[in-house]
């Protein structure tokens, strides 16, 4: 299997929310995006590359997603798409630009009622200040964690008693340690070296 393939329009279906395959079609053609489903990707959830010389714009959303994370991922990548079609490298990839299209492609969605209650609430209180990271709201990561299948021997980070040890999905083997301003201070076991994790990080319990 490829790291990467490029999701078939008909298959697109699988990734994302019941109902919401024609508003996503409606972007995805109207902006002539190249779309990529790729294996999970620790540092990010999804990415964009604007199209030059007559080359198509490239998203790539992580498939391991579960439908709402996708669709949320997937509609971040076409806010910088849509920034980038209105005013060119002229702005801030996350700059108040990127904000107010942010937030015009997730009212849409949201006035279509695709998403559970508690996303929905959790959205319309992010909205207007989304983070730089796709789904980087603490309090959106959660709730969308709820909707993950088979992941109950998972924890988060901050779900961890102090001096915890916990592994990575790579094997590493780490302690918890103290809660930080935004993140949670860990020591790698093998090298006792200091890792700073976020705390909606997903690890296994050791």
């Amino acid at each position: 299997m490829h790291k990467k393939q490029e999701a078939p329009l008909s298959a697109l279906q699988a990734y994302i929310p019941e109902g919401t395959e024609q508003m996503v079609m409606e972007y995805l053609q109207q902006y002539k995006v190249h779309l990529t489903i790729t294996r999970e990707r620790k540092s990010i959830l999804g990415d964009y590359r604007f199209g030059i010389h007559e080359k198509n714009h490239r998203i790539s959303v992580n498939g391991n997603l579960n439908p709402f994370a996708f669709l949320i991922t997937l509609l971040h990548e076409l806010a910088h798409l849509v920034t980038f079609v209105r005013f060119g490298n002229r702005v801030a990839a996350h700059g108040k630009e990127w904000k107010a299209v942010y937030g015009e492609i997730l009212h849409r969605f949201l006035l279509a009622g695709i998403f559970p209650e508690d996303i929905a609430a959790e959205i319309k209180s992010t909205m207007h200040r989304p983070a730089a990271g796709s789904c980087a709201e603490d309090g959106l990561m959660r709730v969308l964690r709820r909707y993950d299948p088979g992941e109950g021997h998972k924890k988060l980070v901050e779900e961890l008693e102090i001096n915890q040890l916990f592994r990575t999905d790579d094997g590493r083997v780490f302690k918890r340690g103290n809660q930080l301003r935004k993140r949670i201070r860990c020591i790698e076991m093998k090298t006792n070296k200091i890792y700073l994790f976020s705390p909606v990080y997903e690890v296994i319990p050791g």
